[in-house]
């Protein structure tokens, strides 16, 4: 009788043990999909990263900038007299020489004069008669 119930613990130890070792297959091949479908998702990412780089480059592309240039803004072109050597600079105003100050930034950011409205390349606006209903 004893031989039957150690027989009987055996046979369930090894049930058992086969149902745990089925189980653990069961986990590996769970994590062995999750991990096919997470390097699935990094190879299509690294995919939409070359083609977005792919794609910067071209809107990057110096003479693609410059043909956009031309088409939208209206600039007027650099000639070579708009440039002049350095020696033939005026000399600086009397007021920016101030020797003993601790800011000589700041006293030259304080005398400045105001800049004019506009650019050299853009004509300014032309302005419109008062509207005589008003």
């Amino acid at each position: 009788m004893t031989l039957r119930i150690l027989n009987f613990v055996v046979i369930g130890a090894l049930v058992l043990a086969a149902a745990y070792v089925y189980r653990i297959k069961f986990d590996a091949t769970v994590q062995a999909e999750r991990l096919a479908k997470i390097r699935g998702e990094v190879r299509r990412e690294r995919d939409r990263i070359a083609a977005l780089r792919a794609h910067w480059g071209e809107l990057d592309n110096p003479a693609r900038i410059e043909a956009l240039a031309k088409r939208y803004l209206r600039l007027k072109p650099v000639v070579p007299t708009q440039f002049d050597a350095l020696d033939r600079l005026p000399d600086r105003p009397p007021q920016f020489i101030k020797p003993d100050s601790k800011d000589p930034i700041g006293v030259m950011i304080e005398t400045i004069d105001e800049p004019e409205p506009t650019t050299g390349s853009i004509a300014p606006p032309a302005p419109t008669p008062a509207d005589p209903e008003q």
